[in-house]
């Protein structure tokens, strides 16, 4: 699928949620497409090996309701990488993003991840592979270093050899990863944020698009760094405020359609919800992404209690989302 679903003037990358493991699943895409229909959506990571000899539609099924959204690719194999770029373009997504950023042992074993900085050239070779297998864009998710190579120069030097081999989009979480001594949860606040590097990459390479991932936790934030960046992507502050993607639309993309009240997006999620139930999905699935919906607000503690306690009940049904609003009115 060669289209764009994002109609805007902005590129979609102008505001991106991170892919997060064990989060961003359909559920929570479907959930965050209510919020803002401009948001880049990305699916967590899934291995070439999950696609290729696992359940490739429980990895790879989405709504259409998602769209724009990307397929993030955890492997090292061109000839791998290649083929599953192919089956997520004839599913449908939108951008192929290939993880060379997350720093756990178990990715580091399956030689993807943070540690393929340190193989430029091995990268270079899984985006051409990639590149010409799909017609959709081919992104890389990267950190600016791991362990002691983190230089500006060997930053450069990778983004420099990815580059020549057709990557036009880098999204860059502004830490180093310590591939080493760190865990994956450490690797996301231990390491220091160096904004500063990031744009600078921007300056070093204005035709490409450059987005930067770390740290941020407003909007405000967002649009200061949108004046140094083409795109900001956020993580762990969606995941536990994500009715911030609420004003996304208005604020990062210009649109002025009204913004849809808290309530107003419970009520929007109950005919998926029954769906979903219908369909054998367990309510907590589902639940869970919205615990952080009220963040802030009064009525958040008890939403969330209540959603707790009831959502993994046996047979637990809508109605105890219908409950758990009662405490926000």
């Amino acid at each position: 699928m060669t289209e764009t679903h994002n109609t805007n003037q902005f590129s979609a990358h102008r505001f991106s949620v991170a892919p997060m493991l064990d989060w961003t699943d359909t559920h929570c895409r479907y959930f965050h497409r209510l919020l803002s229909r401009h948001t880049l959506l990305y699916t967590e990571m899934v291995t070439t090996g999950a696609i290729i000899h696992g359940n490739r539609q429980r990895h790879l099924q989405f709504n259409a309701e998602e769209h724009p959204l990307a397929l993030q690719l955890g492997g090292s194999s061109p000839a791998d990488l290649a083929e599953c770029a192919k089956i997520a373009q004839d599913y449908g997504y939108d951008e192929i993003n290939l993880n060379v950023g997350c720093p756990s042992d178990r990715v580091q074993n399956g030689r993807f991840g943070a540690c393929l900085m340190a193989e430029p050239e091995l990268v270079a070779e899984c985006v051409s592979a990639m590149r010409q297998a799909v017609s959709i864009p081919v992104t890389i998710k990267s950190r600016i270093g791991i362990d002691q190579r983190d230089s500006y120069e060997e930053l450069t030097q990778f983004i420099g050899t990815v580059a020549a081999a057709g990557c036009e989009t880098f999204i860059v979480h502004a830490r180093k990863a310590w591939l080493s001594g760190l865990s994956p949860k450490q690797n996301r606040d231990v390491p220091p944020l160096r904004y500063e590097m990031v744009f600078q990459l921007k300056r070093d390479f204005p035709q490409l698009q450059i987005a930067i991932n770390g740290g941020i936790e407003t909007l405000d934030a967002s649009l200061d760094l949108l004046k140094q960046v083409d795109g900001v992507m956020l993580g762990r502050e969606i995941y536990h405020n994500p009715y911030l993607l609420a004003d996304v639309d208005r604020r990062i993309f210009l649109d002025d359609r009204p913004l849809r009240s808290r309530q107003e997006i419970v009520l929007a999620m109950l005919p998926y919800i029954e769906l979903q139930l219908q369909q054998g999905v367990r309510l907590h699935c589902i639940a869970r992404h919205l615990l952080g919906l009220f963040h802030g607000v009064d009525g958040a503690r008890a939403w969330r209690r209540h959603l707790s306690e009831n959502a993994t009940r046996h047979a637990a049904n809508s109605q105890v989302i219908f409950d758990a609003l009662e405490f926000t009115s």
